[in-house]
Order: structure tokens, then sequence, then C-alpha cells
């Protein structure tokens, strides 16, 4: 495959209270460096205006995943805990799902907090 013709990566960041001055690549009087995010900043394309439906985790990542409103969701309220039952409906578009039509390979890494239809231990909730 011609390197022209091929696709170029996505890394899509959801970070908990992480502001748009926490990387130094944005904000020169930032108070620490973060070379790696930086090095991705210069080499790549950024994006630099997002929003967020809600300031906690939940419906925040909701809302990005899918594109939609986050209270168009069952969760009508706060956020759910990690042995809680998934949110996101069966056969909802989302991110991955899209880039996938397309084809990507897709990952997640880190704090879900949509749910899981994982076995649980007994006693947990």
């Amino acid at each position: 495959m011609d390197r022209t013709d091929r696709k170029p990566n996505i890394i899509y960041i959801l970070a908990d209270d992480m502001g748009y001055g926490d990387i130094s690549a944005f904000n020169e009087k930032c108070p620490f460096t973060t070379p790696n995010l930086d090095l991705m900043c210069e080499r790549g394309m950024r994006f630099t205006d997002a929003h967020a439906t809600a300031a906690v985790c939940t419906p925040s990542r909701y809302g990005f995943l899918t594109g939609r409103y986050n209270w168009r969701s069952v969760l009508k309220s706060e956020v759910i805990g990690g042995y809680s039952a998934p949110i996101l409906e069966e056969g909802r578009t989302t991110v991955a799902s899209m880039l996938q039509s397309q084809g990507y390979r897709t990952c997640m890494v880190g704090k879900w907090h949509l749910g899981m239809d994982f076995a649980k231990t007994e006693g947990l909730d």
C-alpha cells in the first residue's frame, strides 16, 4: 500500500479534569511540559473547539462517543458505577463503529464508565 493511500491514525483522548491549558503546546505559561502530547500536536492535527454536555464522566463520555445528547440515553442523572448495566444501546453508532465501517481498527484503554456486560463477582453491584 502506498503511503498516500493510508488512512491517518486517530487518537481520541477523553481525560477527566484536564483543561485546554494543561498541554504545554496550547499554553506557553503551562507550569509543566507535556513533550509527547506536544509532539503529537506538532506532527498531527489538533482540534481546539470541543464541548462536553456534562461535567461528569458517564454523560460526557456517552455524548463524545455517540454524538448524541447524553440525556437521551437511559441515564437521566448522575453517573454509573463500573459494574452497572451498559447504557450504550444495542446497535447505537459510536465513533468506533463509524471508524470500523471505514476500515479502521479500534481499541479502548482506560476508564470506560459506561457500564459493562462481563461476569460479576457475587456481592458486587
